[in-house]
């Protein structure tokens, strides 16, 4: 297997170029444009001394840059590290320096949290200020878009599979944590919900994606309604449809706006819309019923499926959503630490909240060791033995509390406890570790 997420991207350009890949506040670019001033990035990144196992922290909005900047991150084969925009400034130093970051691509708006900071950075050598009319470009940064203008891309390269990448989690379990997987894996797996999602082989090989995109009949076009810093975002509304020559829709606007979302759906004939749980689908049915008590409706024909991961999301507020338009509610029970079940609702098929069928390699394990069987009633933690991640970056004793080997299978337990009912099902009840922020 040689997927790599720009080598792939890059052979899908080659493509499909005129197509569009990204659509935001800033315009829409081709594919052809997207691979380019990536490529442009690579290059800036490359002169600063950045190359493999690079760190950069992309501490954006949602954007096209946001997108294009992780990219170029990959074109040199180094790691893009998310960074959560809420941060102040302790949290964005433990952050940046856990991370060994070394280059960041930052929001105009938070120049003034960078300067407050970088002085306690010891390994950063590069700032890249996106331009978003709030502050004036900070001394020693760069200008991400005139830097662009005037950079050539950076030539293509070889990259290997194995470059690790990794998502930090949110810090909702603890201090915030890099969680590794091998690139290439982790490229191979997005690509593959996508394709089985279709009915298609998945590709396995660069040299499999013309087939491949030459066989996905309607492209898709996603809009990550949650941040791109978080997995959902990211992995669900941006990756996922790239690996299938897809285009992603973002909005930088901050806070929920569900009429926005609503009529960014409309607008660019969104097919796939990624939320997270009730916090989103709630206001966006108190929008959609809104818009009916005006006799206003939004027009929701494109919409295929809403796909949600991370928070609960109600069978009452499903219901709602499907009295308004048939589309596919895709329930996905995962984290940053692995995936492990789904829920599928249809207009023809409701489930219940918190019910979910498990994955391939999921279980259900007691706090001493055992399977929880079927209908036992007892309490277990979920576990998955596909794809476990290689562990937390710098942190071997978190990594063996969560990534444990039982009878000699490798399972992840990001900690959430369940039941099993007879039929297999999974009833989920909640985490063993929790924290408000």
């Amino acid at each position: 297997m040689d997927l790599h997420f720009a080598t792939a991207w890059e052979a899908i350009s080659d493509l499909i170029g005129d197509r569009d890949a990204l659509v935001g506040d800033s315009g829409t670019r081709s594919w052809r444009e997207f691979d380019r001033r990536a490529a442009s990035v690579a290059a800036i990144l490359s002169e600063h001394g950045l190359g493999p196992d690079s760190k950069v922290g992309i501490y954006l909005h949602n954007s096209n840059e946001y997108v294009e900047a992780q990219y170029g991150v990959f074109k040199i084969r180094g790691c893009p590290i998310n960074v959560n925009y809420r941060y102040k400034a302790d949290e964005l130093v433990y952050l940046l320096d856990n991370a060994d970051v070394e280059a960041i691509v930052y929001q105009g708006a938070y120049a003034m949290r960078i300067w407050e900071i970088r002085d306690r950075l010891p390994k950063l050598k590069l700032l890249i200020q996106v331009d978003d009319q709030t502050e004036m470009l900070l001394e020693g940064a760069i200008d991400y878009e005139s830097s662009i203008a005037r950079t050539p891309p950076m030539p293509r390269i070889h990259r290997d599979p194995a470059d690790v990448y990794m998502l930090y989690t949110g810090g909702t379990t603890g201090m915030p944590k890099g969680v590794m997987y091998p690139g290439g894996e982790f490229c191979a797996f997005l690509t593959a919900m996508g394709a089985n999602a279709r009915g298609l082989e998945p590709p396995q090989q660069i040299s499999d994606l013309p087939a491949y995109i030459a066989a996905v009949e309607t492209p898709p076009v996603s809009l990550a309604a949650c941040p791109l810093m978080h997995g959902t975002g990211m992995w669900l509304g941006c990756m996922l449809p790239l690996m299938s020559g897809g285009t992603v829709v973002t909005t930088s606007k901050l806070g929920l706006d569900p009429h926005l979302l609503w009529s960014l759906v409309e607008e660019h004939n969104v097919s796939d819309l990624i939320i997270v749980g009730d916090a989103f689908a709630r206001p966006l049915l108190a929008a959609l019923d809104e818009a009916e008590a005006l006799d206003n409706r939004y027009d929701l024909s494109s919409l295929k499926q809403i796909g949600s991961s991370g928070v609960m999301w109600s069978a009452e507020i499903k219901a709602g959503l499907l009295r308004h338009h048939d589309v596919i509610l895709n329930d996905i029970m995962g984290s940053t630490e692995g995936g492990m079940g789904g829920s599928v609702t249809t207009r023809e098929s409701q489930v219940d909240t918190a019910k979910f069928q498990l994955n391939d390699g999921v279980t259900v394990i007691t706090d001493d060791g055992r399977r929880v069987e079927p209908g036992s009633g007892e309490i277990g933690r979920v576990a998955t033995s596909t794809f476990v991640p290689l562990g937390y970056y710098k942190d071997p004793e978190k990594s063996a509390a969560t990534f444990k080997e039982i009878d000699g299978v490798r399972y992840s337990f990001p900690g959430d406890y369940a039941t099993v009912a007879a039929d297999g099902t999974i009833n989920l009840l909640g985490r063993g570790s929790v924290c408000i922020n």
